[in-house]
């Protein structure tokens, strides 16, 4: 026998013994499968919807623009606040103003400027309800930023209806559908925190992670917001898209020279307001879905050492109850490294089969999480191939014990066991 056919037979071989020991020892072969299997499970589900996560993001970010970029009061920040000046001195950074808002809008080098504001209202027509829906508050120039998807005959507000703060509004489907139904929302009356609202538009809403998920929600003139719903003038953020051809960077000083100019700010004072890049909102992703990971390692680590420690127990009872099978293998000439292969094989046998079921049920959760809610889960070639390496490990390093323990194994006292 060649060397090649003799190491297939030994593959087989322990594969079958395995199998037969899963059979003859039901519990604790499975508890040792369920273990693998729930530490692969999570690291296959998490993967997933992660990887969605990062799909919608990315798309999400394409449809403004990879040069527009925001200006806010307040920064993105991590940092420790306890509500001094001295841990949170960005508390202290005045509210954006129309004024400052005007004075970016005559930036050369600004292809267009517009106002957001966020805020949430509960929506009421006839008998049907909305508590608490969000509400977007934008400038006349809307679909430069957000390019929706009108639906026929709607249409989105005008920069007169900005300026005279008219109270319209423009539903997203899903808003249309619980309070009209299968009637046409178009022209008619609906009411906001009890104000007169008219549905002027609907429009189909790109349901992704970052917007919150197929929620209703509802779009008005930014001064409406203000003046109808009395939002403060505190809450109003700035997009700005650069020129065609204009790099962003370049775009941001010229935003930043401008602003503060404007506020009046000396070279030594730090700014009073923030800018936001796409970049820094990426970053501030990658640190928030950084825990995750931590999260989704450490379960798993959990998962694959309860079945570490099944393969430890099911292979010293397996060892123990072939000793003298062992002996008779060493009396006719098999090597300590025959044997030692032989139950490594058998340990990863058994975990390779949690692995299985573990990458079956992420699938099904991954499925699951697409089909129920607004994230994209799919499962990543790289989480297939980490969860088949994680528990190859796991039976190797578990399963070298016993594995070693049968190898050093005397022939002579194998063969006087009972």
């Amino acid at each position: 026998m060649s060397n090649l056919s003799a190491r297939l037979y030994n593959l087989s071989e322990g594969v079958r013994i395995a199998l037969e020991a899963i059979v003859g020892n039901k519990v604790r072969a499975g508890l040792t499968i369920l273990g693998v299997a729930v530490g692969v499970l999570v690291v296959v589900a998490m993967a997933a919807a992660v990887h969605g996560i990062n799909t919608s993001v990315a798309r999400d970010f394409e449809s403004t623009g990879p040069s527009t970029f925001f200006v806010t009061r307040y920064p993105i920040t991590f940092e420790a606040c306890d509500g001094t000046d001295e841990t949170c001195k960005w508390l202290r950074n005045p509210p954006i103003t129309w004024d400052e808002v005007a004075r970016l809008e005559r930036l050369e080098n600004a292809a267009a400027v517009g106002v957001r504001m966020d805020w949430s209202g509960a929506f009421k027509y006839r008998d049907k309800a909305l508590a608490a829906a969000p509400i977007e508050g934008y400038s006349a120039n809307w679909t430069q930023f957000s390019v929706p998807d009108m639906q026929p005959g709607g249409r989105a507000f005008t920069e007169q209806e900005v300026r005279s703060a008219a109270r319209v509004v423009v539903l997203n489907t899903t808003a249309a559908e619980r309070l009209f139904g299968d009637s046409d929302p178009l022209l008619k009356t609906i009411t906001i925190n009890g104000n007169p609202f008219l549905v002027i538009g609907v429009y189909k809403d790109n349901a992704s992670f970052l917007s919150g998920g197929d929620r209703p929600k509802g779009v008005m003139p930014v001064t409406t917001l203000q003046r109808a719903l009395n939002v403060r003038r505190s809450d109003l953020g700035i997009v700005v898209k650069p020129r065609t051809g204009i790099a962003r960077d370049v775009m941001v000083d010229d935003v930043t020279a401008a602003l503060r100019g404007a506020r009046g700010l000396r070279p030594s004072q730090e700014s009073t307001f923030a800018i936001i890049t796409q970049d820094k909102l990426m970053e501030t992703y990658d640190k928030i879905f950084g825990m995750f990971f931590l999260v989704m390692i450490a379960l798993s680590a959990v998962g694959l050492i309860v079945g570490g420690v099944g393969v430890v127990a099911i292979m010293m009872i397996s060892v123990t109850e072939r000793t003298r099978e062992i002996g008779v293998r060493k009396a006719l000439g098999a090597t300590r490294m025959t044997i030692l292969w032989q139950f490594l094989i058998e340990a990863v046998t058994l975990t390779g089969i949690g692995a299985a079921v573990g990458l079956v049920g992420g699938w099904l959760l991954a499925l699951l999480l697409r089909t129920t809610t607004p994230i994209e889960a799919s499962v990543p070639v790289w989480a297939v191939a980490a969860a088949l390496v994680a528990s190859a490990f796991t039976g190797i390093l578990f399963g070298m014990l016993p594995a070693a323990r049968a190898a050093r194994l005397d022939p002579v006292e194998a063969l006087r066991h009972e």
